[in-house]
């Protein structure tokens, strides 16, 4: 008995929580019928049917008795109401079932599940409300003359029921689901768009103020907002207070069923669409926490190419040193020479850990460690690893800068945005074929103690097409790049306070402009 009550709880409750909801919702009924232009039961039903499948359909059909004959008090005979509650549990099972195999598990995950949903909910309401009243009519229960009207009350009560309480219900049933609820309605703001939708709500229903359809554009903002802010979560939470707001407010105002009705249908579309703004909202947040976590790997390997490069020197000291510790130590030297060379490798070794820290810095927060470099130098670090690749390739260089020119930068991320630069001119030009390559780098100290340095080469050129989306993520020209080495580079340059741009034209042509520049040589305009 124990086994059986803890296995089938979970359904029991189910059938005692429909039952009380459909007795909630039993609203201006027609003919005392089971047909209200409010049903969110079925909603219900859908959900956990989407979580326990088929085996739900035994107590669905008991809540479906039970709800008749506590609420109605079987209006229709013990017959004919277990031949309806089949019916029933077989069409909202059917839409269940076709909502599992074509959407998401997560249901409410994108605008394509959004749209199948609605599909689903649309088409099998509609075919399940046809056979309902069918079935009422044949038995005589619908008046002559009432079938259109009844069919039009049953089917937007269902479609009401289903589109603004599905979703809300779904979400409610798991436990990241609430937690996103809870979260939600802890913000200040939820305060804010829900003390809104309130007063909206009083604006339509309440007098002086008559309950009209034509002030139900009241309700936009709220929603609206709620859906802005907190994307899914808030329209769902919004709708549904919406959603209690006008049964509330069309009951209260006593506007009957034809009123309430009208009222609904308009509060089903403004849920869609505070549903779709949401969904598209919370996309728009995927793509770009999906583009940040791919901005942050491309970070990475660009930050193991610069601690391939920055390392070489130290790791190569290191070595150097450790040898000749080893060579002192074999031929018993202890004194001053050996302290001497172990002081110099441990120097060595606390360079390489600056180098690591520095990197991580700046690729986690963009942090500057400005020093006071001397231009020349600092180009020519920057040419010196491609200066064997580009004379094998026949690409000569040139590097133009004035004497005694200095900045106060970070050495280091300088040092990778003219590195990129630097191969992004010699990737161009071993594009072109028959062509002597040339590569020109360029320095000049601008009137102001800003410094500008250009690196030109004579490739194929900057074209006005890509000109525009040259510095957005993932554009490249390179079939095996992945364009993200001028956004790095560009970010960079404008952490220092600078600027870096492309010119449009035959040739290739990157120009940046650093602020923070002493010189002791000619100002150059």
């Amino acid at each position: 008995m124990h086994a059986f009550s803890r296995r089938h709880l979970p359904s029991l409750l189910f059938v005692a929580t429909y039952v009380a909801l459909d007795r909630l919702s039993y609203i201006e009924p027609l003919f005392g019928l089971n047909i209200t232009p409010w049903n969110p039961a079925p909603a219900l039903g859908i959900v956990f049917w989407l979580h326990r499948g088929g085996s739900i359909a035994p107590f669905w059909f008991l809540a479906l008795m039970l709800s008749e004959w506590v609420t109605r008090g079987l209006p229709e005979g013990w017959i004919v109401t277990i031949a309806l509650s089949c019916w029933l549990v077989a069409g909202y099972g059917a839409m269940g079932t076709a909502l599992r195999r074509f959407c998401n598990i997560a249901l409410f995950n994108n605008r394509r599940d959004l749209l199948v949903w609605l599909g689903v909910i649309v088409v099998g309401s509609t075919f399940n409300s046809l056979g309902y009243l069918l079935f009422l009519d044949l038995t005589g229960l619908i008046p002559d003359g009432e079938w259109l009207s009844a069919l039009a009350k049953f089917l937007v009560g269902d479609l009401v029921g289903l589109i603004v309480a599905m979703p809300i219900i779904w979400t409610l049933s798991s436990r990241e689901g609430r937690q996103r609820i809870r979260d939600t309605l802890l913000q200040w703001e939820a305060l804010g768009y829900g003390l809104l939708s309130v007063l909206m709500l009083i604006l339509v229903f309440l007098p002086p103020f008559h309950p009209k359809s034509s002030h139900f554009y009241f309700l936009f903002p709220p929603l609206v907002w709620a859906a802005a802010r907190h994307g899914f979560i808030g329209a769902i939470s919004a709708a549904t207070l919406m959603q209690v707001g006008v049964i509330i407010g069309a009951e209260w105002g006593r506007s009957g069923v034809h009123s309430v009705i009208e009222f609904q249908l308009l509060d089903a579309a403004l849920a869609l669409v505070g549903f779709f703004l949401g969904m598209v909202v919370d996309e728009l947040r995927r793509a770009e926490e999906d583009m940040k976590r791919s901005l942050r790997l491309a970070a990475a390997g660009d930050m193991a190419t610069a601690l391939a490069h920055e390392l070489n020197q130290p790791i190569t000291a290191i070595a150097a040193y450790g040898k000749a510790c080893e060579y002192l130590l074999d031929n018993g030297q202890t004194g001053e020479l050996l302290q001497d060379t172990i002081r110099r490798l441990a120097a060595e070794s606390t360079r390489a850990a600056e180098v690591v820290r520095r990197l991580k810095e700046f690729f986690r927060a963009g942090t500057l460690k400005l020093e006071i470099v001397e231009v020349d130098e600092m180009l020519k670090e920057a040419i010196e690893p491609f200066e064997a690749k580009l004379a094998a390739q026949g690409i000569q260089m040139v590097l133009d800068v004035p004497d005694a020119a200095i900045a106060q930068i970070d050495r280091m991320q300088i040092g990778f945005v003219l590195r990129n630069l630097i191969a992004n001119a010699s990737d161009a030009i071993s594009s072109q074929q028959g062509i002597r390559g040339l590569i020109e780098v360029t320095a000049r100290v601008l009137a102001g103690g800003r410094l500008r340095i250009t690196v030109r080469d004579n490739g194929p050129g900057v074209s006005a097409s890509i000109a525009g989306k040259l510095f957005e993520p993932f554009v490249s020209s390179k079939s095996s790049g992945l364009g993200l080495g001028l956004v790095i580079s560009k970010a960079i340059v404008e952490t220092h306070g600078g600027k870096l741009w492309a010119e449009i034209g035959k040739q290739g042509v990157f120009t940046f402009e650093l602020p923070f520049t002493e010189k002791t040589a000619h100002v150059t305009a």
